[in-house]
């Protein structure tokens, strides 16, 4: 934890609680803002559409799944992120690390490419659910039960590159043109045309997820001053891997399987927020949440104003708002280095 200038010690706790509250104030504030412009905004502009019946049905059944979408997976990809970083104590861990968006992919496009999608049209997200499940338990039996952080990173790449590779396969194997297509727009990464109907399927285990997560905070804060202080201080460190590998396979498992790869929010976001908590990976957890709603809420605000057709997806946005930042990432970590 790093020392405020020119506070006391014994005044520190209270410090940093009075900034945590007022950072989780103005980032609540963002949301609701961000929330009620998706909710107002369509493809004539703002407002609500025709007469009281019309609005109602544009209200509850295209926008309002949206926003809560949106905000329910920056918030997973959010939270997620902080998660990953405090405990693998790696600046680059991001949620697709642990292979279960790629799980997740790789379950969507084989139930676009069997068919399933267009006979059922819950199968697309249900299949992207049961490849992020057998994506988590490949990485849980290929790590071990006793493994280490550096382990279970590479158990994570290496299924994030068998999905990856079985996903190409399944395109370079697609039926006719149309389902290519299909299957590339899905992984892009959009909000548009999610029903009711993805909310009831993704909510419940997005919150769980992020519940699981939220647990973790104080043994990733003893986790800074390393493994053998952590376990002195009571933290059991496989309950807490156990914890996050669970939590993340349900947020993140769930986030990608109904809305697709959206790339770079739990890398960027966890960044930004970091300084504000006073670099505590604890405390950065439920701001990293909110924070990735705010950011994935208002880059798909963005993309409708830019993009009212639709012809632009929302993955594709984030990753050019995400790509520059990690550029400046590597700059300055290069930097620290050399100094």
């Amino acid at each position: 934890m790093s020392v405020l200038p020119d506070v006391p010690q014994k005044n520190l706790v209270e410090v940093l609680a009075q900034r945590q509250g007022l950072l989780l104030g103005l980032l609540s504030i963002l949301v609701a803002i961000a929330f009620g412009l998706s909710l107002m905004l369509g493809p004539e502009g703002f407002g609500l559409p025709g007469g009281p019946g019309m609005a109602q049905l544009v209200l509850l059944e295209i926008r309002l799944p949206r926003a809560i979408l949106g905000l329910l997976v920056g918030g997973a990809l959010g939270l997620t992120g902080a998660a990953l970083q405090g405990y693998l104590r790696n600046p680059l861990a991001e949620p697709g690390l642990l292979g279960m968006a790629g799980g997740a992919s790789l379950g969507a496009v084989i139930s676009i490419h069997t068919g399933l999608a267009a006979l059922v049209p819950l199968a697309l997200p249900l299949g992207g659910l049961a490849g992020a499940i057998v994506a988590t338990l490949a990485v849980v039996l290929l790590a071990g039960q006793r493994s280490s952080p550096v382990t279970l990173i590479l158990a994570g790449v290496a299924l994030s590159s068998v999905a990856g590779a079985l996903t190409s396969l399944v395109l370079n194997l697609a039926p006719n043109p149309f389902a290519s297509v299909e299957m590339l727009y899905w992984m892009m990464g959009s909000l548009s045309d999610r029903s009711l109907e993805h909310v009831w399927i993704a909510a419940p285990l997005i919150i769980a997820g992020c519940a699981i997560l939220l647990t973790t905070a104080r043994g990733l804060d003893a986790l800074t001053l390393g493994e053998v202080a952590a376990v002195n201080l009571g933290i059991e460190l496989g309950s807490m891997r156990s914890r996050i590998v669970l939590g993340a396979a349900l947020a993140v498992g769930a986030a990608t399987a109904v809305t697709g790869a959206i790339g770079f929010v739990g890398l960027v976001v966890p960044h930004l927020l970091r300084p504000l908590v006073a670099h505590e990976p604890g405390r950065l957890l439920l701001p990293s949440a909110l924070g990735g709603g705010v950011l994935v809420l208002a880059a798909d605000v963005g993309l409708r104003l830019i993009s009212p057709a639709g012809d632009l997806k929302l993955g594709v946005v984030t990753a050019l708002i995400g790509a520059p930042f990690f550029l400046w990432l590597v700059l300055a970590t290069r930097r620290e280095l050399q100094a």
